[in-house]
Protein backbone atom coordinates (compact mmCIF):
# COMPACT_ATOMS: atom_id res chain seq x y z
CA UNK A 1 0.00 0.00 0.00
CA UNK A 2 2.60 2.85 1.22
CA UNK A 3 3.12 5.86 -0.34
CA UNK A 4 0.01 4.47 -3.00
CA UNK A 5 -2.53 4.12 -0.93
CA UNK A 6 -4.49 7.53 -2.39
CA UNK A 7 -4.23 6.20 -5.98
CA UNK A 8 -7.89 4.33 -4.74
CA UNK A 9 -9.23 7.73 -4.19
CA UNK A 10 -8.27 9.85 -6.55
CA UNK A 11 -11.68 9.70 -8.02
CA UNK A 12 -13.45 10.40 -4.22
CA UNK A 13 -15.67 13.44 -5.96
CA UNK A 14 -16.83 14.24 -9.45
CA UNK A 15 -15.46 17.37 -10.69
CA UNK A 16 -13.34 20.05 -8.85
CA UNK A 17 -13.13 19.95 -5.10
CA UNK A 18 -11.58 22.42 -2.78
CA UNK A 19 -9.89 22.10 -0.07
CA UNK A 20 -8.30 24.11 2.84
CA UNK A 21 -4.91 23.36 4.91
CA UNK A 22 -3.55 25.36 8.06
CA UNK A 23 -0.57 25.15 9.84
CA UNK A 24 2.31 27.08 11.30
CA UNK A 25 5.92 27.20 10.97
CA UNK A 26 8.59 28.89 9.71
CA UNK A 27 9.91 30.15 6.04
CA UNK A 28 11.62 26.89 5.51
CA UNK A 29 8.41 24.96 6.21
CA UNK A 30 6.04 27.24 4.21
CA UNK A 31 7.90 26.44 1.49
CA UNK A 32 7.87 23.28 0.95
CA UNK A 33 4.75 22.74 2.22
CA UNK A 34 3.70 25.12 -0.50
CA UNK A 35 6.09 23.31 -3.04
CA UNK A 36 4.36 19.95 -1.71
CA UNK A 37 0.74 21.39 -1.94
CA UNK A 38 1.72 22.24 -5.85
CA UNK A 39 2.91 18.24 -6.72
CA UNK A 40 -0.33 17.04 -5.16
CA UNK A 41 -2.57 19.15 -6.64
CA UNK A 42 -0.42 18.11 -10.07
CA UNK A 43 -1.29 14.68 -9.41
CA UNK A 44 -5.11 14.85 -8.67
CA UNK A 45 -6.17 17.83 -10.92
CA UNK A 46 -9.76 17.42 -9.23
CA UNK A 47 -8.55 18.91 -6.16
CA UNK A 48 -7.38 21.97 -5.05
CA UNK A 49 -5.87 22.79 -1.92
CA UNK A 50 -6.70 26.70 -0.54
CA UNK A 51 -3.13 27.22 1.93
CA UNK A 52 -3.45 29.52 5.14
CA UNK A 53 -0.05 29.56 7.31
CA UNK A 54 1.81 31.84 9.94
CA UNK A 55 3.99 31.95 12.64
CA UNK A 56 3.59 30.20 16.35
CA UNK A 57 2.67 33.25 17.89
CA UNK A 58 -1.05 33.93 18.62
CA UNK A 59 -1.54 30.81 15.77
CA UNK A 60 -3.30 28.85 18.72
CA UNK A 61 -5.67 30.84 20.19
CA UNK A 62 -6.71 31.47 16.15
CA UNK A 63 -7.28 27.70 16.17
CA UNK A 64 -9.32 27.09 18.73
CA UNK A 65 -11.66 30.25 17.86
CA UNK A 66 -11.99 28.53 14.55
CA UNK A 67 -12.51 25.09 15.77
CA UNK A 68 -15.11 25.98 18.46
CA UNK A 69 -16.34 28.46 15.78
CA UNK A 70 -17.05 25.14 12.98
CA UNK A 71 -14.50 27.50 10.82
CA UNK A 72 -11.65 24.86 11.13
CA UNK A 73 -9.01 24.47 7.79
CA UNK A 74 -10.50 20.75 6.61
CA UNK A 75 -6.44 20.06 7.08
CA UNK A 76 -5.44 21.01 10.07
CA UNK A 77 -1.91 20.77 11.73
CA UNK A 78 -2.05 20.33 15.17
CA UNK A 79 -0.33 20.08 18.63
CA UNK A 80 -1.64 16.56 20.01
CA UNK A 81 -2.73 18.57 22.94
CA UNK A 82 -5.59 19.48 20.97
CA UNK A 83 -7.31 16.64 20.93
CA UNK A 84 -7.91 16.97 24.40
CA UNK A 85 -8.39 20.81 24.80
CA UNK A 86 -10.49 21.24 21.79
CA UNK A 87 -11.96 18.22 20.56
CA UNK A 88 -14.89 18.35 22.39
CA UNK A 89 -14.73 14.73 23.39
CA UNK A 90 -13.46 13.50 19.78
CA UNK A 91 -16.48 15.32 18.06
CA UNK A 92 -14.66 18.04 16.88
CA UNK A 93 -12.29 15.76 14.48
CA UNK A 94 -13.20 13.46 11.77
CA UNK A 95 -12.78 9.86 12.58
CA UNK A 96 -9.47 8.90 10.10
CA UNK A 97 -10.46 5.08 10.29
CA UNK A 98 -12.72 5.47 7.99
CA UNK A 99 -10.40 6.46 5.33
CA UNK A 100 -8.16 4.04 5.38
CA UNK A 101 -8.54 2.79 1.43
CA UNK A 102 -6.84 6.21 0.45
CA UNK A 103 -4.68 6.45 4.04
CA UNK A 104 -2.40 4.07 4.57
CA UNK A 105 -2.22 3.77 8.63
CA UNK A 106 -0.01 0.93 8.53
CA UNK A 107 3.10 2.80 8.57
CA UNK A 108 2.67 4.46 11.63
CA UNK A 109 3.61 2.72 14.93
CA UNK A 110 0.58 1.55 17.18
CA UNK A 111 1.56 3.64 20.14
CA UNK A 112 1.10 6.88 18.29
CA UNK A 113 -1.95 6.15 17.26
CA UNK A 114 -3.44 4.82 20.03
CA UNK A 115 -2.36 8.45 21.77
CA UNK A 116 -4.52 9.92 18.94
CA UNK A 117 -7.63 7.92 19.57
CA UNK A 118 -10.53 8.23 21.75
CA UNK A 119 -13.50 6.30 21.99
CA UNK A 120 -12.10 4.04 18.90
CA UNK A 121 -11.70 7.42 16.58
CA UNK A 122 -8.93 7.93 15.28
CA UNK A 123 -8.95 11.58 15.38
CA UNK A 124 -5.43 12.55 13.92
CA UNK A 125 -2.25 11.31 12.46
CA UNK A 126 0.51 11.41 14.22
CA UNK A 127 3.16 13.69 11.70
CA UNK A 128 6.63 13.13 14.41
CA UNK A 129 7.56 12.24 18.26
CA UNK A 130 9.55 14.66 19.87
CA UNK A 131 11.34 15.75 22.89
CA UNK A 132 13.68 18.12 24.58
CA UNK A 133 17.32 17.92 24.89
CA UNK A 134 20.28 20.26 25.72
CA UNK A 135 22.26 22.15 23.06
CA UNK A 136 24.77 24.65 23.59
CA UNK A 137 27.14 27.15 21.56
CA UNK A 138 30.24 25.08 21.80
CA UNK A 139 32.04 28.85 20.62
CA UNK A 140 30.92 30.61 23.95
CA UNK A 141 32.17 27.76 25.87
CA UNK A 142 35.48 27.75 24.48
CA UNK A 143 35.79 31.85 24.95
CA UNK A 144 34.51 31.17 28.82
CA UNK A 145 36.95 28.17 28.68
CA UNK A 146 34.83 25.87 31.03
CA UNK A 147 33.25 22.41 30.14
CA UNK A 148 30.04 21.48 28.62
CA UNK A 149 27.61 20.84 31.29
CA UNK A 150 27.06 17.07 32.24
CA UNK A 151 25.66 16.52 35.81
CA UNK A 152 24.76 18.80 38.47
CA UNK A 153 28.65 19.96 39.71
CA UNK A 154 29.49 20.65 35.99
CA UNK A 155 26.61 22.69 35.53
CA UNK A 156 27.41 24.67 38.66
CA UNK A 157 30.78 25.19 37.74
CA UNK A 158 29.47 26.94 34.33
CA UNK A 159 27.45 29.18 36.00
CA UNK A 160 30.29 30.33 37.75
CA UNK A 161 33.10 30.84 34.87
CA UNK A 162 30.04 32.69 33.10
CA UNK A 163 29.66 35.09 35.53
CA UNK A 164 33.14 35.62 35.99
CA UNK A 165 33.60 35.97 32.08
CA UNK A 166 30.66 38.33 31.49
CA UNK A 167 28.14 39.63 33.98
CA UNK A 168 25.63 39.07 31.46
CA UNK A 169 26.49 35.74 29.95
CA UNK A 170 24.54 32.39 31.30
CA UNK A 171 25.17 28.96 30.56
CA UNK A 172 21.76 28.69 30.05
CA UNK A 173 18.33 30.34 29.03
CA UNK A 174 15.17 29.36 30.13
CA UNK A 175 11.56 30.65 29.83
CA UNK A 176 8.75 29.78 32.08
CA UNK A 177 7.26 26.88 30.09
CA UNK A 178 10.92 25.48 29.62
CA UNK A 179 11.28 25.58 33.24
CA UNK A 180 8.93 23.48 34.05
CA UNK A 181 9.56 20.91 31.82
CA UNK A 182 13.34 21.20 32.89
CA UNK A 183 11.78 20.45 36.78
CA UNK A 184 10.05 17.59 35.47
CA UNK A 185 13.67 16.29 33.77
CA UNK A 186 15.52 16.58 37.24
CA UNK A 187 12.12 15.11 39.04
CA UNK A 188 12.46 12.30 36.22
CA UNK A 189 16.15 12.16 36.68
CA UNK A 190 15.58 11.37 40.84
CA UNK A 191 12.55 9.61 41.43
CA UNK A 192 12.35 7.82 38.33
CA UNK A 193 8.60 8.30 38.34
CA UNK A 194 6.05 10.21 35.12
CA UNK A 195 4.99 13.56 35.91
CA UNK A 196 1.12 12.22 35.75
CA UNK A 197 -0.17 8.83 35.86
CA UNK A 198 -3.93 7.56 35.28
CA UNK A 199 -4.74 11.37 35.77
CA UNK A 200 -3.12 11.79 39.08
CA UNK A 201 0.29 13.64 39.92
CA UNK A 202 3.12 11.03 40.93
CA UNK A 203 4.88 13.86 43.11
CA UNK A 204 4.34 14.34 46.39
CA UNK A 205 4.89 18.46 47.25
CA UNK A 206 7.72 17.75 48.82
CA UNK A 207 9.25 16.71 45.81
CA UNK A 208 7.89 19.27 43.70
CA UNK A 209 9.37 21.64 46.38
CA UNK A 210 12.42 20.45 45.98
CA UNK A 211 12.43 20.81 42.02
CA UNK A 212 11.26 24.54 42.38
CA UNK A 213 14.16 25.20 45.02
CA UNK A 214 16.41 23.43 42.19
CA UNK A 215 15.32 26.51 40.25
CA UNK A 216 15.93 29.03 42.30
CA UNK A 217 19.12 27.70 43.17
CA UNK A 218 20.12 28.16 39.49
CA UNK A 219 19.10 31.52 39.40
CA UNK A 220 21.28 32.31 42.53
CA UNK A 221 24.20 30.34 40.66
CA UNK A 222 24.90 32.23 37.77
CA UNK A 223 23.65 29.31 35.87
CA UNK A 224 20.06 31.01 34.19
CA UNK A 225 18.84 34.33 34.26
CA UNK A 226 15.78 35.21 36.49
CA UNK A 227 12.97 35.88 34.65
CA UNK A 228 13.14 39.85 35.18
CA UNK A 229 16.42 39.48 33.55
CA UNK A 230 14.94 37.85 30.96
CA UNK A 231 11.93 39.08 30.14
CA UNK A 232 13.82 42.95 29.55
CA UNK A 233 15.34 41.85 26.45
CA UNK A 234 13.28 38.36 25.39
CA UNK A 235 11.94 38.52 21.80
CA UNK A 236 9.21 36.19 20.79
CA UNK A 237 11.18 33.37 20.84
CA UNK A 238 14.58 32.66 22.25
CA UNK A 239 16.27 32.19 18.46
CA UNK A 240 15.49 35.63 18.03
CA UNK A 241 16.77 37.09 21.51
CA UNK A 242 19.57 39.45 20.68
CA UNK A 243 21.73 37.61 23.69
CA UNK A 244 21.13 33.99 21.86
CA UNK A 245 21.92 34.99 18.21
CA UNK A 246 25.68 36.78 19.69
CA UNK A 247 26.25 34.01 22.11
CA UNK A 248 25.51 35.21 25.63
CA UNK A 249 22.78 33.10 26.36
CA UNK A 250 25.13 29.83 25.53
CA UNK A 251 22.43 26.93 26.16
CA UNK A 252 18.68 25.79 25.66
CA UNK A 253 16.65 23.33 26.49
CA UNK A 254 14.25 22.47 23.88
CA UNK A 255 12.26 20.76 21.18
CA UNK A 256 14.70 18.29 19.03
CA UNK A 257 12.41 19.82 16.18
CA UNK A 258 13.55 23.17 17.22
CA UNK A 259 17.41 22.37 16.53
CA UNK A 260 17.93 23.79 13.25
CA UNK A 261 16.39 27.36 13.99
CA UNK A 262 18.70 27.58 16.69
CA UNK A 263 21.62 26.99 15.20
CA UNK A 264 20.83 28.41 12.02
CA UNK A 265 20.52 31.98 14.40
CA UNK A 266 24.05 31.46 15.32
CA UNK A 267 25.09 30.65 12.10
CA UNK A 268 23.84 33.49 10.13
CA UNK A 269 24.35 36.21 13.34
CA UNK A 270 25.31 39.39 12.14
CA UNK A 271 27.52 40.22 15.20
CA UNK A 272 28.86 36.94 15.26
CA UNK A 273 29.09 34.57 12.74
CA UNK A 274 29.60 31.16 12.29
CA UNK A 275 29.00 29.86 15.79
CA UNK A 276 28.91 26.61 16.74
CA UNK A 277 25.81 24.87 18.41
CA UNK A 278 26.26 21.18 19.54
CA UNK A 279 24.36 18.06 21.16
CA UNK A 280 24.63 18.11 25.06
CA UNK A 281 24.84 14.71 27.29
CA UNK A 282 21.40 14.76 28.63
CA UNK A 283 22.60 16.21 32.41
CA UNK A 284 22.74 13.47 34.91
CA UNK A 285 20.71 14.54 38.44
CA UNK A 286 20.23 11.51 39.24
CA UNK A 287 20.58 7.51 39.23
CA UNK A 288 17.60 7.52 36.22
CA UNK A 289 16.79 9.04 32.54
CA UNK A 290 14.28 11.97 32.63
CA UNK A 291 12.79 13.71 29.63
CA UNK A 292 9.49 12.65 27.77
CA UNK A 293 8.74 12.09 24.63
CA UNK A 294 5.27 13.37 22.64
CA UNK A 295 3.86 13.35 19.60
CA UNK A 296 4.99 16.75 18.14
CA UNK A 297 2.43 17.57 15.82
CA UNK A 298 -0.19 15.27 13.68
CA UNK A 299 -2.90 16.19 11.27
CA UNK A 300 -6.38 16.25 11.84
CA UNK A 301 -9.29 16.89 9.62
CA UNK A 302 -12.43 18.87 11.64
CA UNK A 303 -15.69 16.87 11.57
CA UNK A 304 -17.00 19.97 9.57
CA UNK A 305 -14.98 19.42 6.49
CA UNK A 306 -17.00 18.45 3.38
CA UNK A 307 -14.78 16.52 1.43
CA UNK A 308 -12.78 14.51 4.37
CA UNK A 309 -11.87 12.09 1.88
CA UNK A 310 -10.05 14.20 -0.07
CA UNK A 311 -8.46 15.75 3.16
CA UNK A 312 -6.94 12.18 3.77
CA UNK A 313 -5.82 12.06 0.65
CA UNK A 314 -3.72 15.17 0.88
CA UNK A 315 -2.50 13.66 4.19
CA UNK A 316 -1.37 10.35 2.71
CA UNK A 317 0.63 12.59 0.06
CA UNK A 318 2.51 14.57 2.97
CA UNK A 319 3.08 11.45 4.86
CA UNK A 320 3.48 8.02 2.81
CA UNK A 321 3.58 8.80 -0.56
CA UNK A 322 7.74 9.38 -1.97
CA UNK A 323 7.13 12.46 -3.58
CA UNK A 324 5.61 14.22 -0.93
CA UNK A 325 7.68 13.23 1.63
CA UNK A 326 11.14 14.20 -0.18
CA UNK A 327 9.56 17.36 -0.89
CA UNK A 328 8.84 18.33 2.95
CA UNK A 329 12.20 16.65 4.14
CA UNK A 330 12.23 17.14 8.40
CA UNK A 331 10.49 20.30 8.32
CA UNK A 332 7.81 18.67 10.60
CA UNK A 333 10.78 16.55 12.62
CA UNK A 334 11.88 12.94 12.13
CA UNK A 335 8.47 11.30 10.48
CA UNK A 336 6.48 8.50 12.38
CA UNK A 337 5.91 7.00 8.90
CA UNK A 338 8.08 4.07 8.27
CA UNK A 339 7.66 4.44 4.59
CA UNK A 340 8.74 7.69 5.05
CA UNK A 341 12.02 7.44 7.72
CA UNK A 342 13.29 4.78 5.09
CA UNK A 343 12.82 6.81 1.93
CA UNK A 344 14.77 9.88 3.62
CA UNK A 345 17.56 7.65 4.57
CA UNK A 346 18.16 6.06 1.80
CA UNK A 347 18.03 9.47 -0.14
CA UNK A 348 20.39 10.73 2.76
CA UNK A 349 17.23 13.23 3.05
CA UNK A 350 16.79 15.86 6.09
CA UNK A 351 18.73 18.22 8.32
CA UNK A 352 21.35 15.88 10.35
CA UNK A 353 21.00 17.73 13.67
CA UNK A 354 17.58 16.96 13.58
CA UNK A 355 18.07 13.25 12.89
CA UNK A 356 20.48 12.77 15.09
CA UNK A 357 18.65 14.73 18.10
CA UNK A 358 15.63 12.76 17.46
CA UNK A 359 17.52 9.68 17.80
CA UNK A 360 19.08 10.77 21.21
CA UNK A 361 15.46 11.69 22.46
CA UNK A 362 13.83 8.47 21.53
CA UNK A 363 16.72 6.03 23.17
CA UNK A 364 16.88 8.11 26.14
CA UNK A 365 13.70 9.66 27.07
CA UNK A 366 11.87 6.70 28.44
CA UNK A 367 8.27 8.65 29.95
CA UNK A 368 5.53 10.07 27.91
CA UNK A 369 3.80 13.12 28.63
CA UNK A 370 0.39 13.17 30.17
CA UNK A 371 -2.78 14.64 27.61
CA UNK A 372 -3.70 17.65 29.57
CA UNK A 373 0.53 18.37 29.99
CA UNK A 374 0.04 21.55 27.63
CA UNK A 375 -3.58 22.33 28.03
CA UNK A 376 -4.11 26.12 27.61
CA UNK A 377 -5.36 26.69 31.40
CA UNK A 378 -1.63 25.43 32.25
CA UNK A 379 0.42 26.29 29.41
CA UNK A 380 -1.27 29.33 28.33
CA UNK A 381 1.29 33.02 28.25
CA UNK A 382 0.81 34.89 30.30
CA UNK A 383 -2.22 33.79 32.48
CA UNK A 384 -1.49 29.56 32.44
CA UNK A 385 -0.34 28.23 35.56
CA UNK A 386 3.42 27.16 34.52
CA UNK A 387 3.51 30.88 34.12
CA UNK A 388 2.21 32.72 37.27
CA UNK A 389 3.84 30.24 39.01
CA UNK A 390 7.11 30.34 37.93
CA UNK A 391 7.00 34.45 37.64
CA UNK A 392 6.08 34.26 41.22
CA UNK A 393 8.85 31.82 42.19
CA UNK A 394 11.61 33.85 40.17
CA UNK A 395 10.52 36.90 41.82
CA UNK A 396 11.09 35.63 45.05
CA UNK A 397 7.09 36.18 45.76
CA UNK A 398 6.54 32.63 46.59
CA UNK A 399 8.59 29.68 48.62
CA UNK A 400 9.50 26.87 46.72
CA UNK A 401 7.07 25.49 49.11
CA UNK A 402 3.89 27.61 48.40
CA UNK A 403 5.11 27.71 44.89
CA UNK A 404 4.28 23.81 44.71
CA UNK A 405 0.98 24.37 46.35
CA UNK A 406 -0.08 26.80 43.69
CA UNK A 407 1.03 24.27 40.98
CA UNK A 408 -0.38 21.29 42.24
CA UNK A 409 -3.70 22.94 42.85
CA UNK A 410 -3.61 24.32 39.04
CA UNK A 411 -2.45 21.00 37.98
CA UNK A 412 -5.34 19.02 39.69
CA UNK A 413 -8.21 21.57 38.39
CA UNK A 414 -7.52 20.94 35.20
CA UNK A 415 -7.27 17.55 35.64
CA UNK A 416 -10.27 17.27 37.26
CA UNK A 417 -9.06 16.10 40.54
Amino acid sequence: MGGNASESGSEASDGTVTISFSWWGGDSRHEATEKAIAAFEKKYPNIKVNAEYGAWNGWEQKQSLNLSGGNGADVMQINWAWLDSYGQGGRSFTDLNEYGDVLDLTQFPEESLSSCTMDGRLLAIPISLTGRLFYWNKTTFDEVGCQIPTDRESLFEAGAAFKAYDEDAYPLVLQEYDRMLFMVYYLESVYNKPWVENGQIQYTQEEIAEGLDFMNQLEDAHVIPTLAVLDGDMADSVDKNAKWINGKYAGIYTWDSSAKKMADALVESVDKPGQEMVIGDFIKFGDYNGGFTKIAQAFAVPSTCEHPKEAAMLINFLLNDPEGVEICGTERGIPCSKTAVTLLNDKNIGDELAKKSNEAVISYCKFSVDSKFENPDLQANPDGVYYKVFGKLSAREKTPAEAADELIKGVNECLGN
